[in-house]
């Protein structure tokens, strides 16, 4: 799916870009969750950039495991934060998870199911194929 990037330069300027995503199966990169809405760049998809620091890649179906797991790691995605736009999460929601965060809750055994062709192919930098094909949803 070809969907428009804000990209910004070091000039603090800032331009639209056509970006060409792929899944982890190597196919186009799905929608993930337009309610809630999701995505580093809150376009519905598991998109990506440098910006991204923290790889919000892994397209997720939150459980309320995951949820109690992610909250005692220090990142409340329960609770509602307006100021941001974030209603909080119910188990169910499909979300655009860390990489690094899926991969501690896998350790945890805590890890939600993953929607595959949603989970942007930047995930196997983290995460083998393997590993979110056993817990795949779709």
């Amino acid at each position: 799916m070809v969907r428009w990037r804000r990209m910004a330069s070091s000039a603090v300027i800032s331009a639209m870009v056509w970006v060409m995503a792929n899944n982890v199966l190597g196919g186009e990169l799905g929608v993930c969750s337009t309610a809630p809405l999701t995505g580093f760049f809150r376009d519905g998809c598991c998109n990506t950039s440098a910006e991204d620091v923290g790889a919000h890649v892994v397209c997720v179906r939150v459980t309320e495991e995951f949820l109690d797991f992610s909250l005692s790691q220090g990142n409340d995605l329960l609770t509602p934060t307006p100021q941001y736009g974030f209603a909080g999460l119910t188990p169910g929601d499909q979300w655009c998870l860390c990489a690094s965060r899926w991969a501690e809750a896998l350790d945890a055994g805590a890890a939600p199911g993953v929607v595959l062709a949603s989970t942007h192919e930047r995930a196997l930098e983290v995460i083998a194929l393997e590993q979110l094909q056993a817990h795949a949803i779709d």
